[in-house]
């Protein structure tokens, strides 16, 4: 399985995974079954508010899953529309986040849970 992780900083399996998808700078990939990583930068950063294109983020690049913090409805339909998974991430590093997800303790993206709006760090007010 590949999954995307939004993130602001390359730091590899280290990296802090990001409270929004839209506004992360980066993603770090990682295929699930040989832990081979890479690392792209989000190719919709500056996307006006609304109408955030991730496909077009993620460059194209093809994946099976996303963990995220914080996504928008609009995103979040399109990724679950083209057949990718969309994981409700906590705090912590890309390594963590991939050991939940192989564990099975991390869950599915939920439409309640959407991003509300972004604060000025680009982060993510979320539905309660």
């Amino acid at each position: 399985m590949k999954i995307a992780f939004p993130c602001n900083e390359n730091m590899g399996m280290d990296s802090q995974v990001f409270n929004h998808f839209g506004t992360a700078k980066i993603f770090v990939v990682v295929e699930t079954e040989s832990n081979n990583v890479e690392i792209i930068e989000n190719q919709d950063l500056n996307h006006k508010h609304n109408m955030c294109q991730p496909l077009k983020a993620l460059g194209d690049i093809k994946v099976d899953a996303v963990a995220v913090g914080g996504i928008g409805g609009g995103a979040l339909k399109k990724l679950k529309a083209s057949g990718i998974k969309v994981f409700k991430s906590e705090k912590g590093s890309v390594k963590d986040c991939l050991n939940q997800i192989k564990a099975g303790t991390i869950l599915e993206f939920n439409p309640i849970h959407i991003c509300s709006g972004h604060d000025h760090k680009g982060g993510c007010g979320l539905h309660k």
